[in-house]
């Protein structure tokens, strides 16, 4: 038994992941996909713009 076993062990390493060709339909999906995207970037754009929606929180009447 020497000193130096403990700690952790450092896992094996994993053979790479081959890359799998796509099909039409998953080549379909990812572009569907990316199109929503965009269309939620320029939505939060718009919408950040302006400015906020509530009229400020709490109403004050003009009573003293």
């Amino acid at each position: 038994m020497s000193g130096r076993d403990g700690g952790k062990k450092k896992p094996l390493k994993q053979p790479k992941k081959q890359s799998k060709d796509m099909d039409d339909d998953e080549v379909a999906f990812k572009q569907k996909q990316k199109e929503e995207q965009k269309q939620l970037e320029a939505m939060k754009a718009k919408a950040a713009g302006k400015g906020p929606l509530t009229g400020g929180g709490i109403k004050k009447s003009g009573k003293k």
